[in-house]
Order: C-alpha cells, then structure tokens, then sequence
C-alpha cells in the first residue's frame, strides 16, 4: 500500500481527532497551497462549517486506515494522545502510510506517567523527585509522611486532568483514593491496574516547550504558556487549561538553551538509545524557578507526545510556514525525516486564546446547549481573530455544546495587552447557558 505522490500534487490530508487543537491544526493545513481537502476524523461543529474540512465519523484505528486508503489521504495527523497510545501510528505505518506521531512504544512518555519518570530518571533528565504506588494504603502513608504541598498524578491517560497539585493533606489524600480507588476521572489504566506517583511539590513558573521530531532530528515550536487552573488568579481545580498564549516571556534564550540541551536533546538520545525511535510532537512541560540562586534552572513536570490543547491554537496563528511542507519533511520515509533541512517562521505579534468552558467543567460539564454569536464558515472574525471550536456539535441546524472545553477565542496583536483585549473582545459576542472562562488569560506576561 506505498503511497506515490507526484510532486507539487494537490492532496488529501487527515487529522484525527475532534478537539479545539485539531481545529487549529486542520485550519492551519487547508492554508497550504498543497492541500486539497482537510478531512477531520471526527471533527466537531467549527470543522464541519468550513469548506475546506469535511468531518469523518471514524474514530477506530483500524477503519481510519481502510479508509484513508480508499480515499487518496497522501498524510494523516492524529492529534489526541488515545489513538496515539492504541498505535494508531503502528498499524498505518506498517501499510505504507505516511503519518506524523509516535508509535504506540513512544507515546508511553505520555500515557504511562511511571515509564516516563522513570525514563527521567535513567536518562538524567531533570525532573521532580518521586515514588509510584498501586497500594493505597502506601500512597496514603506517603502522603502522610512528606506533607503537604504535594502532587499526585494517575498513571494512565486522563485528558489532561489526572494530575492533582494538592496544597493540603486532605486534598492529596482524596487525590489518591479517586485516581486508585474511585477513578472519578475516568483514568485509562495501563497493564497492571492503577497506580498513581506522588513527588516532590515544585515552585516556579510552567511553560510549554513542544518540537517536532522525525526520530533524529527536532524542529522547535513557538514557545507558549498555558493556565492550567479552572479560576482567575490560578485558583480552583485544574483542567486540560482554560487558556494560553505564545511567546512565553519566561522562556528567555538562557531557558530556551537550558531545555534544548537538558530535556529535548537527551530525551531524543535516550529513546533511539532505549530503542524506541520518537517522532513526532514532544511536548515536555517545564517548571522554571524564577526566584534565588537558582534562577533559570528547570525541571520537567511531564511529557505530552502531541501538541498542547490550548496551546496549538495561538501556535498555529503565530506559525508562518507551510504545515503541510513542514509535516511532509517530517515524514520523509527512511531511518529519519528531514526535519534538519526546515526552519520555521514565525509572526513576530503575540497570540492569545481564552478557552470557554461549559457549566460544571471540568468535573461534569452539560451539553446540549445552543450557542450564539459564532462566527461563519472559516471561524474568523476580521483577519486577527479565531474562534476555534472544540466540545461543539451540529444539531438541528444549530451549534451546541458537546463537552466540556468548548471553544478558544484566540487573537493574533502586537502585544499580549492587546490580543487579551482582543480575544475578550470577541469572546463577548457569545453566549450559551452556563457558559464560563476566565479573565486573566495572560496576566503574567503582562508587565503593570
């Protein structure tokens, strides 16, 4: 089933996946001169009001793959980290299918949190200290013995929510008893049952350092910063991130140096070295201290094996070069992509997303309510702004809400001031029952 694509051919791309971030990424493909249609498995409401995407209710590795062979697909996509960690990389790969992600062995940075530390810690990466538990009764003990703050993390993937940054002993100790016991969250298990890791509580301040990887070599993304907590002045629970913005201030080119050299590099090294090959989006979630001697100095909170939701979206709209050119190199067949021959270019304003989230987010959010004030086909407002749907669906002739993150307002301006009052600006013009977001998306880059 090797592919053949004539050069300079229009094509066909896939991008697998239903979320704001594969909105982003499908929006950001159909502006090459290359692609021919955008087809989004299984896509959501703003996918399914422009032209140039046409959504796919296929969300089995297996039947992705006949069909992306019936129908001219000459690159696929996949955005969430499930099918990433079901293979779907594996099964296309093995027919001769041109796709960007890890496979299944890779992805394990992601949806086994014990492999990833563990690699960490054997490959001399810096990151939290830590223990692993499958006993509750040992968590809980733990728990007791170090104190509070603490941070308890499920081993398995949990869309971004498994992990609990409990300030007291009675939030970690909940923490334990609904990611080992209740599963309130919803945690995939990997093989063994569940099992979470509880480390060290770190200080600093986090960032987003995502490249991509051909299996050798990485081409690094626009740096970005995410805010994790449901309520302004991060307070409240966290969620899969209620907002982002890229650049990021506090990635400065010591920091930058300091990640490429202490994370990036040694994690590509150390997973040929191990004999699982990456490719594809890596995202290592960094905390950087800001304060002491120590200044500059990061350690790693985790590992994404795809791009960061709500991240993508102001990436994408700072993101110049072609994606699709960008994805073809990647790909390249053979031991390693082409990914060293490629430099990206970025727009040099601020892009800034404010998430908006349905009522009870993120514990129980409710659906089904129609939605107003979005906008048209291609989800723009004028040329500096974006509505990018996520939790949304077509019902009746009308857009409601079908999760829990629903859409990112994102706006592209000369400053981080000015794409917040942007963004807000747009978000105004919205409206659904229960519909909640923040107000300081960007307040810590915004000097007073």
């Amino acid at each position: 089933m090797n592919q053949v694509v004539k050069k300079n051919a229009l094509v066909n791309v896939l991008v697998i996946g239903g979320g704001g971030r594969e909105h982003a990424l499908a929006w950001k493909l159909a502006q090459s001169n290359r692609v021919h249609k955008v087809f989004v498995a299984p896509g959501n409401g703003g996918t399914a009001l422009d032209s140039r995407m046409e959504n796919i209710n296929i969300t089995e590795p297996g039947e992705l793959l006949a069909w992306a062979a019936t129908n001219d697909i000459a690159l696929t996509l996949v955005g969430p980290e499930q099918p990433l960690a079901a293979g779907v990389v594996d099964l296309f790969r093995s027919q001769g299918m041109r796709i960007f992600g890890p496979t299944a062995a890779a992805a394990q940075l992601e949806s086994s949190k014990a492999f990833s530390k563990a690699f960490m810690r054997r490959h001399g990466i810096p990151t939290a200290d830590y223990d692993t538990f499958t006993d509750p009764a040992a968590a809980h003990a733990f728990v007791d013995r170090l104190g509070a703050p603490i941070v308890v993390k499920a081993d398995g993937l949990a869309a971004g929510k498994g992990v609990v940054v409990a300030m007291n002993i009675a939030e970690a100790h909940a923490a334990v008893d609904f990611m080992l016991v209740d599963n309130t969250l919803g945690v995939t298990h990997n093989e063994g049952g569940a099992r979470v890791i509880i480390e060290q509580f770190l200080t600093g301040e986090e960032a987003s350092f995502i490249v991509m990887c051909d299996g050798k070599n990485v081409a690094v993304m626009a740096t970005s910063q995410d805010h994790k907590r449901l309520l302004d002045g991060d307070v409240g629970p966290n969620t899969g991130g209620m907002g982002a913005y890229s650049p990021a201030p506090i990635v400065t080119p010591d920091v930058y140096a300091r990640a490429m050299r202490e994370v990036i590099f040694p994690t590509i090294k150390g997973m040929a070295e191990d004999g699982i090959p990456f490719t594809g989006f890596l995202y290592a979630g960094l905390m950087i201290e800001t304060e002491g001697a120590n200044k500059g100095h990061i350690k790693t909170l985790e590992f994404n094996c795809r791009m960061g939701d709500p991240e993508t979206q102001p990436i994408m709209m700072r993101l110049k070069s072609d994606f699709f050119e960008v994805l073809w190199a990647a790909t390249e067949p053979g031991a390693h992509g082409r990914l060293d021959k490629i430099e990206l270019e970025w727009d040099r304003r601020t892009a800034l997303g404010v998430v908006i989230a349905a009522e009870g987010y993120p514990m129980s959010p409710r659906k089904g309510d129609v939605m107003t004030g979005l906008p048209g086909k291609d989800s723009s407002v004028g040329d500096d702004a974006v509505v990018f749907h996520a939790g949304t669906a077509e019902k009746d002739g009308q857009t409601v809400t079908s999760g829990g993150r629903v859409l990112c307002v994102t706006a592209l301006a000369e400053s981080v001031k000015s794409a917040q009052l942007r963004a807000y600006e747009v978000a105004q013009d919205i409206a659904f029952a229960g519909m909640q977001y923040r107000k300081d998306i960007g307040h810590k880059a915004i000097k007073s």
